[in-house]
């Protein structure tokens, strides 16, 4: 409270009423008037307040006494009490004790009636003022007038059916007691009752425990202090009490709050209650399904997920064959093309692009189908230092890349492939966070953990990747969803959101996590944990490429059928087996292939697509199978995984895939061709 000389008045017989009042007395009656439940305020002679402590205040709904500072009490004054409120002020400013009731309309418009004792007390100005101690009385004056109404209406009846009224006054009496019992006992629902205005007049323990109000704090205010403030501001709570009095009844769900400010959703419903056709009040009815709505949520979610990896594969699939016909037909070409090094670097640079798209649909196709990843033991090191001109190159001049990975590192768990795009994904990432550019530093550490420790991870060695950018950052809502899938905060057409969920998934499915860690002004650090490889682990080695390897020579001239419905990839085929002097027979069904093994038994091999309108890859195969169960088939699919129900024994090709790998597939069959 503001801090005031207070000086005791005179006598009207000139003495002196009381000694000054000490610093110490002062500090004691501090301490009193803060610990009061009821409001202590000190007003002058002109109707300021000068002085309220904090029981007063909330009476008057103010947050502080810099809301009410100097402010008339005479303004917070109903218009009916004001003529009283003045008389009795004047009478105390005069030197005489009194006490008085009257109603109050605070700053939020809630109408309180006050139960006031005031003494006079003289202002260090040399005035007198009013010292007065006020109680709520609201609760007791509804109290009172809800008894004079019963009674006014009991008193009307009374006559010759007096007993009659008396014995089912008795069993309302009975039956109110029970339904109370009963309401009070229900935890799992928030019952309470409101005056026609929407004030609160009853409150069950099931309130309490939901909306955090003890009934004491919420009885006589407002209902609409529930609502949130974008609903209060729409009148929601109001109107929701105008479509109960006009249907009877009004069910709703949204968003409330709690006393603590927290939101839950709610279904609520709001009954109106008459007695002989008039509106005596509203019983209301709320249940917090937050929890429900969440699971709700949570799957409508998994339906779209599930909706949208469908999609993922089978544009992957199709992408897949698109890349085949460009990257056979690119080998195809480097072999006829003169010693010239310009065209030769031309073309190498557009197979390289061919074998990006490649590995994106392999991860669509990952994300589409969940296979399982290629777990391997790594040099981190030498993956990091093999890719770092890629990552140069993908992220621009304007942004420095550091890396500082010891070469003495374990070597770590995990499928290269999906590590050097998890890698590539982040940098693109922090550069997209470094508008104005930046530096990025990749760096790698190891680490023991032990049990219980808070990442979750199981006890044991681990190698930490981080990729460390000088980046804008990130606030805490954003940082909460990035491993969402298709949540990104890039413009439309720069992010896909697919990103960081499928690192995420990286990293759990070898057996380690991903942790982000980031602030706004003060960049972004994404570490990825992966276990350390056992010493029985194969170690990755790099694979000679189609570009400078041959393709490996057939041992001798083979007809082959080759069967797929895609016109492009089917040409393609074609000219990658007759360029290795094979003779081909080309058909895009696969009844015709049935067709064609029926009427020729020189056919040698077969290569087969698996998804083909009419008959799949799989019942082709087993339909040759029955017809000539010697006949070897090469299965070509851009799916990651083996399809349900397939001969291990049947050679298999991941689309696209390249002449050697093809003609790899065609020599690993030799044993079994005729």
């Amino acid at each position: 409270m503001t801090e005031i000389n207070i000086a005791m008045p005179q006598g009207r017989r000139g003495k002196k009423a009381s000694p000054d009042i000490t610093r110490d007395a002062n500090e004691f009656l501090r301490a009193v008037v803060e610990t009061t439940p009821d409001c202590i305020m000190l007003v002058a002679r002109d109707g300021r307040l000068l002085q309220m402590n904090a029981p007063g205040l909330q009476m008057i709904e103010a947050c502080s006494f810099a809301d009410v500072d100097h402010v008339s009490l005479y303004d917070l004054i109903v218009p009916e009490h004001q003529s009283s409120w003045r008389d009795h002020h004047r009478r105390v400013c005069q030197g005489e004790n009194t006490a008085w009731e009257f109603e109050i309309v605070g700053l939020k418009g809630t109408r309180r009636y006050l139960s006031a004792h005031a003494s006079p007390i003289g202002l260090a100005d040399g005035t007198v003022g009013q010292l007065a101690i006020a109680r709520d009385i609201t609760s007791r004056n509804l109290a009172e007038s809800a008894l004079r109404q019963a009674k006014e209406a009991l008193e009307e009846k009374v006559g010759e059916r007096t007993r009659e009224l008396q014995a089912a006054l008795k069993r309302l009496q009975d039956s109110e007691r029970s339904f109370g019992l009963l309401v009070e006992g229900v935890t799992d629902y928030a019952i309470y009752l409101l005056d026609p205005n929407g004030k609160v007049v009853s409150w069950n323990s099931g309130a309490a425990r939901i909306k955090g109000y003890g009934s004491e704090e919420i009885i006589g205010k407002h209902f609409s202090c529930f609502y949130t403030k974008e609903d209060q501001a729409l009148d929601f709570p109001m109107l929701g009490l105008r479509t109960a009095l006009r249907e009877g009844r009004m069910e709703t769900e949204g968003w409330r709050v709690r006393k603590d400010g927290s939101r839950f959703w709610a279904n609520a419903i709001i009954d109106a209650i008459r007695v002989g056709g008039q509106l005596v009040g509203f019983a209301k009815i709320t249940r917090d399904i937050t929890e429900r709505r969440a699971a709700e949520e949570r799957l409508r979610q998994a339906q779209k997920m599930e909706a949208m990896g469908q999609f993922t594969g089978g544009a992957a699939h199709d992408f897949n064959n698109l890349l085949m016909a460009i990257l056979g037909s690119l080998e195809l070409v480097r072999k006829r093309l003169p010693d010239d090094q310009r065209t030769r670097a031309l073309l190498d640079n557009a197979v390289q692009g061919a074998k990006r798209g490649a590995s994106l649909t392999q991860r669509m196709l990952a994300f589409a189908r969940r296979q399982e990843l290629k777990r391997e033991a790594i040099d981190l090191a030498s993956l990091v230092n093999g890719m770092n001109e890629l990552v140069e190159r993908s992220v621009g001049p304007n942004v420095n890349v550091e890396v500082h990975i010891p070469h003495q590192l374990s070597r770590l768990r995990t499928d290269a492939t999906q590590l050097e795009t998890a890698i590539l994904n982040l940098a693109v990432n922090a550069r997209d966070a470094m508008l104005g550019g930046g530096t990025i530093n990749i760096s790698a550490r190891e680490e023991r953990i032990e049990g219980g420790h808070s990442s979750g991870l199981a006890p044991g060695p681990y190698v930490c990747l981080s990729v460390t950018d000088t980046g804008h950052g990130m606030d805490e809502k954003t940082l909460a969803r990035v491993t969402e899938p298709f949540f990104t905060t890039k413009g439309i057409g720069k992010g896909t959101g697919l990103g960081l969920s499928m690192v995420d998934g990286l990293t759990v499915q070898s057996g380690g996590r991903l942790a982000i860690h980031s602030q706004l002004g003060r960049g972004t650090r994404v570490e990825l944990w992966f276990p350390v490889a056992s010493e029985t682990s194969t170690t990755v080695e790099p694979a000679p490429s189609s570009e400078t390897t041959a393709a490996s020579a057939p041992g001798r001239q083979l007809v082959i059928l080759a069967v797929d419905d895609d016109s492009l990839v089917l040409t393609n085929v074609v000219a990658m087996l007759e360029d290795l002097g094979h003779k081909v027979i080309d058909v895009s069904s696969g009844s015709r292939a049935l067709d064609v093994i029926d009427a020729d038994p020189s056919v040698d091999l077969v290569v087969t697509d698996q998804a083909m309108p009419g008959m799949s890859g799989l019942q082709l195969i087993a339909a040759i199978q029955a017809r000539r169960p010697t006949l070897p088939v090469i299965l070509a699919t851009g799916y990651a995984e083996l399809p349900p129900g397939i001969d291990r024994a049947i050679g298999r090709l991941a689309k696209p895939f390249t002449q050697r790998e093809l003609a790899d597939a065609v020599a690993a069959m030799g044993d079994r061709l005729q």
